[in-house]
């Protein structure tokens, strides 16, 4: 066949199997339970046409739906390079997953959309966004040796240390809390391994993720019967669940967000922040606690952080999105130098519907005021090891000051599960009265309440 037969030929497929027409008839075969069939048709137009992006994405969504992650990596990459929309996309999948709930296919989504974003050394714009900083280049540095350690990570990964290294002190000597944008076009041993998944741990389901040393009924009844909804659980997790989460988080290099003040790392759930025993134990929260959490709110975020060795008292006092925060520790006890802090602190007051993100989770000059205003009580939530405390997401809380050993083994990781939205929170509404807007200092012109600070 000539080429330009060949050509005509093309033209003429892509033609004929232009999107609606495709998605339709691979909708029916796979109503009709020929699976196969469909992902063939879904294959054969997208080597007639790759610009045909909605059978890009079914074909993408049937390998995960068919237990094939793998082979929807590469498609889910294209995606990512297609533009914004590639990424919004992801986040659809990855939310309508948890609404409905299906918590295995939410995990499948997460991952994937993580590998996309930060997994190839060829996709480096979303990476170069993120900024150098002392405390960010500090733990990948001690987190490379770690892994290194444990024979986790190649020889050759001695050579990319050294480059870590030199960009750290250069930085350092500008002080601690200096930072500069990533050059994409400096190092580029350096600039290509910045904020790449290099190691992640596979952490399975367990058995019982959560521990039966505590009640659930008996939790659920304190919650619900004393506003404003606080309560903690000790030995939260089964030991064998806390010590997979807890290597997980030491092993894994997902820990890319680093826009936190006092050199807090962040990890979310479309970034990394997910694995199957995560994700095990959303699903036995919801089983565990009906009335509390069950079917009324499904999961909506989960994140980890990871801080240390200090953090002042009320430096991170917000509000969340949700209705029902989890917020459990796993760095062991050892490592806190200060037994009776090192927790949470949460006030017994919420944030005014009226209140939008920025300013609830963010506005410090208007939440401690406002706090002060209501006469806010403060509940002191000690650190301890596999312990969990469940409380309404709405009420203002905070890190309580760390104090913790030197070390990375040490960090203090905390993993938070958001259930629900604040706007449908039933159990404990509303402690802060009919607030319509947030206080504003007299000082202060409006135009900097649209600037939103980050911690």
């Amino acid at each position: 066949m000539s080429a330009a037969t060949s050509a005509s030929a093309d033209q003429t497929m892509s033609t004929r199997l232009d999107s609606p027409a495709v998605l339709a008839s691979a909708r029916a075969l796979l109503r009709d339970g020929r699976r196969e069939e469909a992902e063939d048709l879904l294959k054969t137009a997208l080597l007639a046409d790759s610009s045909l992006t909605d059978v890009r994405r079914e074909l993408a969504v049937l390998l995960v739906a068919s237990g094939r992650r793998d082979e929807a990596l590469p498609l889910w990459c294209a995606e990512l390079r297609s533009g914004q929309s590639g990424l919004s996309w992801m986040q659809d999948l990855l939310q309508a997953a948890l609404e409905r709930p299906d918590l295995t296919l939410a995990g499948d989504f997460a991952v994937l959309t993580a590998q996309a974003r930060w997994g190839d050394s060829s996709i480096s714009a979303e990476r170069a966004e993120i900024p150098l900083s002392v405390p960010k280049l500090w733990h990948d540095i001690e987190q490379f040796r770690y892994l290194r350690r444990l024979g986790l990570l190649g020889r050759d990964y001695e050579t990319l240390i050294e480059a870590y290294q030199t960009v750290h002190d250069r930085l350092a000597r500008r002080g601690p809390d200096a930072r500069e944008p990533l050059d994409p076009h400096g190092d580029p041993g350096f600039a290509d391994a910045y904020n790449r998944l290099h190691h992640v741990r596979h952490v399975p389901r367990v058995a019982r993720a959560l521990s039966e040393c505590w009640d659930p009924s008996a939790v659920e009844e304190q919650y619900l019967t004393n506003p404003p909804g606080v309560v903690y659980v000790d030995n939260f997790l089964a030991d064998e669940a806390l010590e997979g989460l807890y290597h997980f988080c030491l092993e894994s290099t997902i820990w890319s967000g680093n826009r936190y003040a006092h050199g807090r790392l962040g990890a979310f759930l479309q970034d990394g922040f997910s694995c199957p025993l995560l994700m095990q134990i959303a699903e036995e929260l919801r089983a565990a606690l009906p009335r509390l959490i069950g079917v009324r709110y499904p999961l909506r975020q989960m994140w980890g952080f990871k801080c240390g060795p200090e953090l002042p008292a009320d430096a991170t006092t917000h509000a969340d999105f949700a209705a029902v925060n989890v917020n459990f520790w796993i760095t062991p006890d050892h490592a806190n130098l200060h037994g009776t802090s090192g927790g949470l602190v949460v006030h017994d007051i919420d944030a005014p519907l009226s209140w939008d993100f920025d300013t609830y989770n963010g506005r410090a000059d208007l939440i401690r005021p406002f706090l002060q205003q209501r006469q806010a009580r403060r509940m002191v939530i000690p650190y301890r090891q596999n312990r969990a405390v469940i409380f309404n997401s709405d009420l203002f809380h905070a890190s309580d000051m760390v104090h913790f050993r030197p070390g990375y083994e040490n960090l203090r990781v905390n993993v938070t599960m958001l259930y629900g939205d604040r706007e449908e929170e039933t159990h404990h509404r509303q402690l802060s009265g009919p607030e319509t807007a947030p206080l504003r200092p007299p000082w202060r012109s409006a135009v900097f309440d649209r600037t939103r600070l980050r911690g």
